[in-house]
């Protein structure tokens, strides 16, 4: 859609005004950028949102999708970092609310997007947007009025061309401007607004004002390479549809590229890079991406995986309740903050590992995880996971439970070993880690840690040769 800004440079402070066409039409906005869909259910918004997320390789969504039919306007842009695109830009939080109440529709499925992952109260609570959109109309290509250019003589009176906002829609397609001032002005209501109205084209007879002369031509010439193909329907009226071509932009024109190869290849590439970028939406597909990385962590920055821990903390705010007596859905919390963990997020790696040793935690602090053999074994292995990803309480913590053996679970042992890397490692730890946190020394200052490092050095066994000559050093 064209638009212009108008900047009044006589007025204080020389105030910018955003202007765009008119739209005519039943203006609706499908979705918004806080998790709103609208019941007047269409395919196409949605999965246009799902598509710049997966694109975009999880950069951004595109969302507050609105407008008349296909013609949208007035977007709003997540991005993962949450800068830019103003202050409707709510980053990964406001991702975590599109998807929340996002239903992959049968569009979603033709352009191969994957299902974001969701608990079953979620899904069930998604079903009514599922069966309304089973039913939902695909809105044609220019089966629509088309939103044109002001001609020349109504661009210099524009202040009274844009006054036709203020009109009845319904008297429009009888009302032009013309030089001569007379014609589609004879009308009282015309007379009364002062209202002028944009000339209304027929989409069976397109202009060809804005073609360039290839396109002119093809189109005069009954287009007899093929390149539109005419849709009938029933008694219905005919609409052109044009097929998918190859094109080369050159200045202002458009050129067939049927015989440039190097041009389908130059889009060929294109097209590989950018699904290159693209990621899915799924867990299960991040997960083998991120374990196919050539670096040894494999947590940390995961932009899904930040989403599902966003969504774990609006469950446990209810941000998701019906009505103010209804519980939160601490189910789904958990879901969300399990699948945030295999993205390598250390936030919820660390909650987990507290929730299975039975410690308190700083989110979903009313989760209690039910009592089981494996509990401590599966605690200690997201304890270790948060080490690896820099965590130095993590690593102070395994330290000391190779150490005593306690805490160590079923299928683990006392190993000194294990036991001095990770002193040696949570004493060297000066940067932040990857939640860009890094804990202070008070409650366990580095000349405590190394006492206790020197001591299995001193002593030996479980694995460790003892070193007494190092132990001392350590001490020093």
């Amino acid at each position: 859609m064209q638009m212009c800004v108008l900047e009044f440079v006589d007025r204080k402070g020389s105030p910018l005004f955003h202007l765009e066409h008119f739209i005519e039409g039943e203006y609706v906005k499908y979705n918004s950028n806080s998790g709103f869909v609208s019941e007047a259910v269409r395919c196409t918004p949605q999965a246009f949102s799902h598509f710049t997320f997966e694109r975009s390789g999880h950069q951004l969504i595109v969302v507050d999708i609105q407008g008349v039919g296909d013609l949208w306007t007035d977007p709003q842009i997540h991005s993962a970092d949450g800068t830019d695109y103003g202050d409707g830009n709510l980053g990964t939080k406001g991702m975590a609310l599109f998807f929340h109440s996002h239903a992959c529709n049968r569009i979603c499925e033709r352009l191969g997007l994957t299902s974001f992952d969701l608990d079953s109260n979620e899904q069930r609570d998604q079903r009514k947007f599922v069966e309304m959109q089973k039913h939902s109309a695909t809105c044609l290509r220019d089966t629509t009025e088309i939103c044109m250019s002001p001609t020349a003589f109504e661009a210099s009176n524009l202040h009274r061309f844009l006054r036709q906002r203020t009109c009845s829609g319904g008297s429009m397609g009888s009302m032009t401007m013309s030089p001569g001032g007379d014609e589609g002005l004879g009308s009282p209501m015309s007379q009364d607004s002062d209202c002028f109205f944009l000339r209304q084209r027929c989409v069976s007879e397109p202009s060809t004002e804005y073609m360039s002369p290839a396109s002119r031509q093809r189109f005069q010439s009954g287009d007899s390479d093929g390149s539109r193909h005419r849709l009938q329907s029933g008694d219905s009226d005919s609409y052109y549809l044009p097929t998918s071509r190859s094109r080369t932009v050159s200045g202002d024109s458009d050129t067939d590229s049927g015989s440039g190869t190097s041009t389908r290849e130059e889009e060929r590439i294109q097209y590989l890079m950018a699904m290159m970028k693209s990621r899915p939406a799924c867990v299960e597909h991040e997960v083998e991406l991120r374990e196919m990385r050539d670096s040894e962590t494999k947590t940390g920055g995961s932009i899904l995986g930040q989403i599902h821990l966003d969504l774990a903390k609006y469950h446990e705010l209810g941000r998701f309740k019906v009505a103010e007596q209804d519980e939160c859905d601490m189910g789904a919390a958990v879901l969300h903050l399990k699948q945030a963990a295999r993205c390598g997020v250390l936030e919820a790696i660390l909650t987990l590992a507290k929730m299975y040793f039975g410690l308190p935690t700083d989110i979903l602090v009313n989760v209690r995880v039910e009592d089981g053999p494996d509990n401590v074994d599966q605690g200690v292995d997201f304890m270790l996971q948060a080490a690896e990803a820099g965590d130095r309480s993590a690593m102070i913590y395994m330290a000391k439970a190779f150490q005593s053996g306690n805490g160590l679970g079923r299928i683990r042992s006392t190993d000194w070993k294990e036991a001095a890397y990770w002193y040696d490692l949570a004493i060297k730890t000066e940067d932040p880690d990857e939640n860009g946190d890094f804990d202070a020394t008070m409650d366990h200052p580095v000349y405590q840690l190394q006492a206790a490092q020197a001591e299995v050095w001193r002593s030996g066994g479980y694995g460790l040769e003892k070193d007494q000559s190092y132990a001392g050093q350590l001490v020093k």
